[in-house]
C-alpha cells in the first residue's frame, strides 16, 4: 500500500468515527441480520462513508464489508488484493453503551493483511501498521511504536465482553495457571495487547475476518502473533464462508 494514503485514511476513519459518536447512546434502533448478528444506522452511516472514499482513493481495489452486499467466492478468490472493512466492530457494545467498539480496516494481499488500522472513536486513538514497518499508536499528531510485553508471572488475559457461557473457553481457561481475566469488545483487544497491556487473547465464538484481518496485523507489528489451535496463521478469503477460525492472540 502507497503509504501516501495513510493521511487519507486517518482522516477517513475520524470522520466516520465521528459519524459513529452522534449516535452513541442515544435510543439505538437495531435489526438482526440474517447470521444473528445485530446492525445499526451507525453501521450503515459507517460503511457508506469508508466505501465510497475508498472506491475514489482506490478505484481499482475492490471492498469486502460487514455491511456490504454478499459477494460470491467465485468472484473474490480472483482478487489479487481488496479492502476488508468493519465499518463498526462491537456493534454490540455500541447497543449497550460500551466505548469498546471501533472501525476496522484492513488491505489483503495472497490471502493475508498487510495493512491494518483501528480506529477508537470514544477515546480518539488510531492503531496502524503499514506494510513490513513497526506498528503505531496514533493519539494527538503524537506517534508512539507499539511493542508487545511478554509476562513475568501472572498473565493478562483479555476475552470477550459477551464470552462468558462459551464452553471451549471455559476448559481452555482451566488448563491455565497465574492469570487474571479481562473483558473487552471489538478488534481493540488485538491493539492492547500490542501496546503490553494484555499478553493473550483467546478466541472460541463465531468470527468473521473482518474481525480480525486489522488487528492480526496490527499485532503482529508489534511482536505477537495470532495462529489458530493448529498453531498455522489465520488466512483470508480462501473458503466460500468469510469466517475466521477459532484462535489465539499472544505476545509471543
Amino acid at each position: 500500500m502507497d503509504s501516501k494514503l495513510l493521511p487519507e485514511l486517518i482522516s477517513l476513519t475520524f470522520e466516520a468515527g465521528e459519524t459513529i459518536m452522534s449516535l452513541h447512546k442515544k435510543p439505538t434502533n437495531f435489526s438482526i441480520k440474517s447470521d444473528n448478528t445485530p446492525v445499526t444506522e451507525a453501521d450503515k452511516a459507517s460503511h457508506q462513508l469508508i466505501s465510497k472514499a475508498l472506491e475514489k482513493l482506490t478505484p481499482n481495489i475492490p471492498i469486502l464489508s460487514e455491511e456490504s452486499s454478499e459477494i460470491p467466492f467465485s468472484v473474490r478468490k480472483k482478487w489479487k488484493e481488496y479492502w476488508l472493512i468493519d465499518p463498526l466492530d462491537g456493534t454490540r457494545d455500541f447497543i449497550d453503551g460500551s466505548p469498546d467498539f471501533c472501525i476496522s480496516i484492513a488491505l489483503i494481499k495472497k490471502n493475508y493483511p498487510s495493512f491494518g488500522l483501528i480506529y477508537s472513536p470514544f477515546n480518539k486513538v488510531h492503531y496502524y501498521r503499514l506494510p513490513d514497518q513497526t506498528s503505531i499508536k496514533l493519539v494527538d499528531n503524537i506517534s508512539q511504536k507499539l511493542c508487545t510485553k511478554k509476562p513475568k508471572r501472572w498473565q493478562n488475559i483479555v476475552v470477550g465482553r459477551y464470552s462468558n457461557n462459551n464452553k471451549g473457553l471455559k476448559n481452555h481457561l482451566k488448563l491455565k495457571t497465574n492469570f487474571e481475566t479481562f473483558k473487552l469488545g471489538s478488534a481493540l483487544k488485538f491493539c492492547l495487547i500490542a501496546e503490553g497491556l494484555y499478553h493473550y487473547y483467546p478466541k472460541f465464538g463465531r468470527c468473521s475476518e473482518w474481525d480480525t484481518a486489522a488487528g492480526v496485523c496490527i499485532l503482529e507489528g508489534a511482536g505477537g502473533k495470532v495462529v489458530d489451535f493448529k498453531n498455522q496463521p489465520l488466512v483470508y478469503n480462501s473458503n466460500e464462508d468469510t469466517l475466521s477460525p477459532a484462535f489465539k492472540a499472544a505476545a509471543y
